[in-house]
């Protein structure tokens, strides 16, 4: 598989501006990143790489006054999974609850939850702070028999440990092939069930649930899009925890779910991006 490696120069070149840029390649078809002097190496299949979407996601980039150029090179032929496995993604500890690794990890510290995955791209690790987030809310809560919606799935390692957590049936959707077939994988390599691995969008959920807990870690502007389409797969006390935004998009999340009935609980946050937990209580009479 034929790969091109992009150099991305930020000005102002910052943890959060590399972040966010992160997020963006990622929406953009970029698999996996390495922080560099002056901003970001990004790697992105030949076959799925299209500059104009590239350029679009630079020109709509949502920090402003931020400068970004780029160049790019084939890169050199080789196992990039393998290799970006070995230099970049280091096991986790969640908690001192759950530990996430890979299958070459030796030396693995012992936790109540170990979840193997092998991850191919950067998100879904567990490193990023929306999914560390959202780990800690299923740590925390009780899942036991529980219906799940892991929407926007990745790497389903959500998925995965709220079935470990004894959540059943639950169900893993992603627009993404790749991974759909990565989520299959891990689901493997976990050896566990009552995971159903489904390709779609938030159409795709007509006729499914009602689900008592539903994850959502994708980004602001799809949360805002597609809410109502979640809601309409919750009853009265479902769950739900959205992530994938900044503390700063918290307002317009919550205003959008008060019109679809969610009620607020509380939010966490880590290095300025956030994770909000809901319950449904029902329609409200104003939706305007």
């Amino acid at each position: 598989m034929k790969y091109f490696e992009f150099s991305f120069q930020t000005h102002p070149c910052t943890e959060t501006v590399n972040d966010v840029l992160a997020a963006v390649l990622g929406e953009a078809g970029f698999e996996s990143f390495v922080e560099s002097k002056g901003g970001l190496t990004a790697y992105i299949q030949q076959s799925l790489c299209d500059e104009t979407v590239i350029k679009n996601a630079i020109d709509e980039f949502p920090i402003p006054d931020t400068e970004i150029t780029y160049t790019y090179i084939e890169a050199e032929d080789k196992d990039w999974n393998e290799e970006w496995e070995k230099n970049f993604f280091q096991p986790i500890i969640i908690g001192n609850r759950c530990v996430i690794h890979s299958t070459f990890h030796q030396d693995v510290p012992k936790a109540e939850y170990d979840i193997v995955i092998n991850p191919q791209m950067a998100f879904g690790t567990g490193h990023h702070e929306t999914t560390s987030l959202i780990i800690e809310e299923l740590l925390d809560n009780e899942l036991n028999n529980k219906s799940l919606l892991d929407m926007g799935c990745g790497t389903s390692i959500l998925a995965i440990l709220a079935r470990m957590r004894g959540a059943r049936p639950c169900t893993a959707i992603d627009i993404d092939e790749w991974c759909v077939r990565n989520s299959i994988e891990n689901i493997g390599l976990n050896h566990v069930d009552d995971i159903v691995v489904s390709q779609g969008d938030a159409s795709s959920l007509t006729g499914k649930g009602p689900f008592d807990v539903i994850i959502a870690n994708i980004n602001r502007n799809i949360l805002l899009n597609d809410m109502k389409q979640y809601v309409a797969c919750m009853h009265t006390d479902s769950e739900i925890y959205m992530s994938g935004f900044y503390v700063d998009d918290i307002d317009s999340i919550r205003e959008e779910a008060g019109k679809n009935g969610l009620t607020f609980v509380h939010y966490k946050e880590k290095n300025r991006w956030a994770e909000v937990k809901f319950i449904y209580k029902g329609a409200t009479e104003n939706h305007g």
